[in-house]
């Protein structure tokens, strides 16, 4: 029996970050990992393969579109799917591989296997039980199911059925439109496919700022992409290679079918603690089946703590690697800190989508006053050179102080720009202190500051 200052259950961007830091402060780790590879949900099966996959599905897309505009002549690309799929191999392996490398470097032990905790301060893995001073949850989510939905991961699938496709489909139903769905199913659309994707709500990526929601839409619209909104599906039929899709829309209760090769099931992501004894250590849990923590992380079992996906928040990796930090810290006699209000959100589709903060309906509903400072990328020298005119940067500040609440941006390299608007909120800056700085040109960043001078007296180039 070893015995140790943390075992961490989970090596996910929330699990080996947080041993990591567990480590470099001076603690003994642990941390159990059950899959072959290092990296959990996203780097094996989730965020890295497919940011591979939207990559080379951009490349072929500016070939087909671009190219020849640029005075690029010839024919475009003919898509080669085992080799795209062996690239997207090779890309989880390089990111996995680095895990093995720091964990060694760091000196935290690899635990292989699938871990339970049978008692406050032991963790079992196998038929081998390890003690710990702290045991620290980070096992992650997996996909949510919907009634009448059979997955099987190879006509009806999940986000990791959809990474592994035996060919690319003709046509593609997508349930769901969020960040999954949308990113996913703009990869197969560039590659061939007709894609329709069916929705519950009337708008797309819920929680997001209302006008980003609508222009965003529309974008995914002109590149191929149908979208049939206030739709409850009923049920899934499927063969050994093909499917239908009943769904009913709302607004007239009417029934429908659609055809398909492969359906992808991206209605969101429930956390994953099965096997890990919660039920019988008396965890406390959320009525969303989430591990209820306190402000630092600590169930109401004294030395089990819970990060990321199981716990409550947004599903996002960098969410759960904030959490993973500040838990190490928490455990290692520190203070461990998250600021809640400044986490970004990004969608990888072409263009882009991030946001931070506030939303204006958020801010309507609190009464806030507010107000708003927009640029669109069609006024940035730098977005017209490359054929990334569409979208707009949008920012919000009080009306009083001028202090930024939130931003938006829906264009290229989106989910980079939102960074310089993080770090202004993370130190209470203006949208005056935004505008006062210099930006280089010609550059897309110069788009955030013209929306933070249109908070002002004004944008220059709009």
């Amino acid at each position: 029996m070893a015995s140790y200052d943390v075992i961490i259950i989970g090596s996910g961007p929330g699990g080996y970050v947080c041993a990591i830091r567990c480590a470099q402060l001076g603690l003994k780790v642990a941390c159990v990992e059950g899959r072959d590879t290092l990296g959990g949900t996203c780097l094996n099966v989730g965020c890295i393969p497919s940011k591979a996959l939207l990559h080379a599905s951009h490349m072929l897309h500016e070939a087909e579109h671009n190219f020849a505009a640029m005075g690029l002549k010839g024919k475009s690309p003919s898509v080669d799917w085992k080799q795209m799929l062996s690239y997207k191999s090779t890309t989880i392996e390089q990111n996995t591989k680095g895990i093995e490398f720091l964990f060694k470097k760091n000196k935290v032990d690899w635990l292989k296997g699938w871990g339970s905790i049978p008692e406050a301060g032991k963790v079992k893995v196998g038929d081998e039980v390890h003690e710990a001073k702290n045991i620290i949850i980070a096992s992650g989510s997996e996909p949510a199911s919907l009634p009448g939905v059979e997955v099987d991961e190879k006509v009806v699938v999940t986000s990791t059925g959809a990474l592994e496709l035996g060919k690319v489909p003709k046509k593609m139903v997508v349930i769901g439109a969020g960040v999954i769905g949308l990113e996913l199913g703009s990869v197969y659309a560039r590659l061939g496919a007709e894609v329709t994707v069916i929705e519950f709500l009337k708008f797309v990526t819920p929680g997001m700022d209302g006008e980003i929601q609508k222009t965003f839409q529309r974008t995914l619209k002109k590149q191929g992409l149908t979208f049939v909104m206030g739709a409850a599906v009923q049920k899934t039929d499927a063969t050994k290679t093909k499917a239908k899709v009943t769904y009913k829309l709302l607004k007239d209760d009417s029934e429908h079918v659609v055809d398909a090769d492969v359906v992808l099931v991206a209605t969101g992501r429930k956390p994953f603690t099965e096997g890990l004894g919660l039920d019988g250590l008396g965890v406390e849990m959320t009525k969303r089946g989430q591990i209820a923590v306190n402000a630092k992380w600590e169930t109401n079992i004294p030395g089990i703590y819970a990060i990321g996906d199981v716990i409550e928040g947004p599903m996002l990796a960098h969410k759960a690697e904030d959490e993973g930090m500040a838990a190490a810290e928490q455990v290692a006699g520190k203070h461990g800190h998250v600021n809640y209000g400044v986490i970004p959100g990004v969608i990888y589709t072409h263009p882009e989508v991030a946001n931070v903060g506030a939303t204006e309906e958020m801010l309507k509903e609190e009464g806030r006053a507010y107000k708003v400072g927009k640029f669109s990328f069609m006024g940035n020298g730098r977005a017209k050179a490359n054929f990334a005119g569409d979208g707009f940067v949008k920012i919000l500040a009080d009306k009083e102080t001028d202090r930024i609440l939130g931003a938006h941006i829906l264009g290229p390299a989106a989910g980079d720009l939102i960074h310089e608007i993080c770090v202004a909120m993370e130190f209470g800056a203006s949208a005056e202190d935004l505008a006062m700085t210099c930006h280089a040109h010609p550059t897309y960043s110069e788009a955030v500051r013209e929306a933070a001078l249109a908070c002002g007296d004004g944008a220059i180039h709009m």
